[in-house]
């Protein structure tokens, strides 16, 4: 009888660790596939690259940004009418392309509207009005103020 018990405490202890065992693989598994998907579903910054400008930063929507030259690190010059033709880059969390360094972007706090605008190396990144569809470039050089963002950007 004795034996009959331990081979019987035996066989539900091993069971019982084979089942702790599986419950570790199955959340690794679990928790490698919501690090995916949260990945994934994250929006990510692109480079592309065009005739008249080379390479340069977009959204994940792959829309031109640029920087106003007339900004200063931390702090949008760009208000009222400015806006209407130069919307601000809004957003918090999105990955890089590769050869930027996460580090350089950041975000600053409109003054005006209290949003929070993504920056570049400090200084704040808007949209174009008049770049409809992807591949369009049509702000830079405007004014001599308005630029394209690459990677090789020097900024004010």
């Amino acid at each position: 009888m004795k034996k009959w018990m331990f081979m019987l405490t035996l066989v539900a202890s091993v069971l019982f660790l084979a089942a702790c065992g599986n419950d570790t693989k199955d959340s690794t598994k679990e928790d490698q596939a919501v690090a995916t998907t949260a990945d994934e579903t994250t929006p990510s910054l692109k480079v592309l690259e065009n005739e008249k400008v080379g390479k340069y930063l977009a959204d994940s929507k792959e829309m031109a940004l640029y920087y106003f030259k007339k900004d200063e690190a931390g702090k949008s010059n760009c208000s009222g009418e400015c806006l209407e033709n130069w919307p601000p880059f809004l957003g918090q969390d999105f990955n890089v392309p590769e050869g930027f360094d996460k580090k350089d972007f950041g975000t600053i706090k409109r003054e005006d509207t209290g949003a929070e605008q993504v920056t570049f190396k400090g200084v704040p990144l808007y949209y174009f009005v008049n770049d409809q569809q992807v591949g369009d470039v049509n702000g830079e050089g405007v004014k001599d103020v308005w630029y394209i963002v690459n990677k090789e950007t020097v900024l004010p």
